[in-house]
């Protein structure tokens, strides 16, 4: 795989952590950022550096752009050149139809799974982009089969955070296609990991499991090995394109 340095926020449990110990057992430099459960980002790190990576933990509020910024600057400073960024931070809140939506809450989803992507992506693009003086890298984003699902009755508001992850990836990935940057996306969709609780309903994927092609849910380390193979060499001319993890659904 290639050098460099890789940030994944939200990397403290589910999918974010399954990618960093993936990347660790790979030997790389690894920043992940976490809000809130720093035990939790502690843990991750320590088993990167056992397995034989290099590992920091930054806490910072993806909502926050002055977090956002101070992240980069840490990886700059602790971690090196930055080519590799998964966009991996999101939050939903308890399921509920759209018409007993507030504002506060919608604000809230918007600022953490859309402004937040956002503003990584455009630091991960000065550090990167030919056009600024960078080597290039690779960007994904974490996306949801909710973008083309929808979840009625549950997380509408989540769902249409995750269609703005679509378009910034299909409208990124050209953008910056010739300045030696690849931008893509995974859809995971009924992943076993601890964000259905957040939404007040942990056995949403044992609920769901029976409907689905594959009659059970997925498990964070399959999407893992999607995203490491999608910021690595082997995925070279890739770009703007995005791999389902949803059982068939």
């Amino acid at each position: 795989m290639d050098a460099g340095a890789v940030l994944i926020t939200g990397g403290s449990r589910g999918i974010g952590a399954a990618v960093a110990r993936r990347l660790g057992r790979l030997g790389r430099r690894i920043c992940i950022s976490y809000r809130v459960d720093a035990e939790s980002a502690r843990a991750v790190v320590a088993e990167v550096v056992g397995s034989g990576g290099d590992a920091i933990a930054v806490q910072a509020d993806m909502a926050r752009p002055d977090d956002t910024e101070r992240l980069f600057l840490t990886v700059d400073a602790e971690l090196g050149t930055l080519t590799g960024l998964v966009n991996n931070v999101g939050i939903l809140e308890k399921q509920c139809r759209v018409d007993e939506m507030d504002a506060e809450r919608l604000q809230r989803i918007m600022s953490t799974n859309v402004v937040g992507p956002f503003l990584c992506a455009a630091q991960a693009v000065r550090r990167m982009s030919t056009l600024h003086g960078g080597t290039g890298g690779a960007i994904v984003n974490v996306s949801s089969a909710a973008s083309r699902l929808g979840s009625p009755g549950e997380y509408v508001d989540y769902a249409a955070s995750k269609g703005a992850m679509d378009t910034l990836t299909i409208g990124l990935a050209r953008e910056v296609a010739g300045e030696g940057i690849r931008v893509n996306a995974v859809r995971p969709g009924f992943i076993d990991t601890d964000i259905h609780a957040s939404g007040g309903d942990p056995g949403r994927v044992a609920r769901f499991a029976p409907s689905l092609p594959m009659k059970r849910g997925g498990r964070p380390a399959e999407v893992a090995e999607a995203i490491v193979w999608l910021l690595s060499e082997e995925a070279s001319y890739v770009t703007g394109s995005f791999l389902d993890l949803a059982g068939g659904r």
